[in-house]
């Protein structure tokens, strides 16, 4: 499970396209994969609660079933464990199935089966059976949902050797992303930022991207601070960098993109340029992707330092309720006072 190398790209994840684009939302550009996903290959399935009539909670899945059947777009009942457990079968066969987790916090009932089969099948077998399935999970706060609607659990899924974990952040990137994770032969923990759906963006489905988009990219290039996210939070720090540059501060804006492996190698070039670095996640700071990106800066760009690794995260504590969640979430201040922090070394 390689990455390839970081490129620049604009906030649209695009670089020199000009065939075939269109303005469209995060949510539409998901659709579109699935729809090219599927009429390029008759393997492809789509299972999930309410994915097929309804077109799934954000209408990701609008249309597809209409248009392929209910044996391809798969309306299940409301079980998770059953849910991964029969697209295990399916890719043992051949099928490439991908999975709809209606909300992050719904995704724990199905997790037992990711750790213990998804992980694993390839290993097990020494090879003789691949595991080309794709699990989407809408995630990350911001939209005013109620408990379990509203987690970030995308380090849990990183600790499981044999997963490949990747988080789109914008229309462009959905569109690629997601149709690079169904066609991977590994299995594709594929999150999407739930409070990013309706966003716009350029979408060209006639170009295919250069070189896999399981990679890191350059979103703003900079030369003060290096600003590390992935995401829902790459807005957030695109907007601190606009902010930042009022003052006569240049931020390099990375988004990770792959999650695991990580593509750290873009970072590390920027950081020793930079000399300082700020991670940006919604994630809780515990044992998270933040806290393995801060040590690898340390450990692999120590010298080029020049004040110690900061971070901007969620809380050590459950998601809180709707009315206070713009006090746990990363926003353009707590951006700008870290890369402040920075500066105060």
């Amino acid at each position: 499970m390689s990455t390839g190398g970081a490129t620049v790209a604009g906030q649209t994840g695009s670089s020199g396209r000009d065939r075939d684009e269109q303005r469209t939302t995060l949510a539409k550009a998901l659709n579109l994969a699935l729809r090219s996903s599927m009429e390029l290959d008759s393997s492809v399935l789509i299972m999930g609660e309410d994915v097929g009539r309804l077109g799934g909670v954000f209408r990701v899945t609008e249309g597809l079933q209409k248009d392929f059947g209910e044996n391809r777009v798969i309306d299940t009942p409301l079980a998770e464990s059953g849910i991964i457990g029969t697209a295990v079968g399916l890719a043992m066969r051949g099928y490439r199935p991908v999975t709809e987790i209606q909300f992050d916090g719904f995704v724990f009932p199905g997790f037992d089966q990711i750790i213990s089969q998804v992980a694993k099948v390839t290993y097990r077998s020494q090879g003789a059976f691949s595991m080309p399935m794709v699990i989407r999970i809408p995630f990350g706060g911001g939209i005013g949902a109620v408990e379990h609607h509203s987690e970030s659990p995308e380090s849990l899924f990183c600790h499981i050797a044999g997963l490949r974990v990747v988080a789109c952040s914008t229309p462009q990137d959905a569109y690629d992303m997601l149709r690079e994770a169904i066609a991977c032969d590994d299995p594709v923990v594929f999150f999407e930022p739930k409070r990013r759906y309706w966003e716009k963006g350029p979408v060209d489905i006639g170009t295919p991207p250069q070189g896999s988009t399981f990679s890191s990219v350059v979103r703003r290039p900079g030369t003060d601070v290096t600003v590390v996210t992935y995401g829902p939070s790459v807005a957030v720090a695109l907007a601190a960098a606009e902010a930042a540059a009022t003052e006569g501060r240049s931020l390099e804006v990375i988004d990770l993109r792959t999650l695991s492996p990580l593509d750290l190698d873009p970072v590390l070039e920027s950081v020793r340029r930079t000399g300082r670095a700020v991670v940006v996640t919604e994630a809780p700071r515990e044992s998270s992707i933040s806290a393995d990106v801060a040590a690898r800066i340390t450990e692999e760009a120590f010298y080029s330092l020049a004040a110690p690794v900061q971070r901007v995260a969620g809380y050590d504590v459950p998601y809180p309720p709707s009315k206070a969640e713009h006090h746990y979430l990363p926003d353009l201040d707590k951006v700008l006072d870290a890369v402040d922090r920075t500066y105060a070394f």
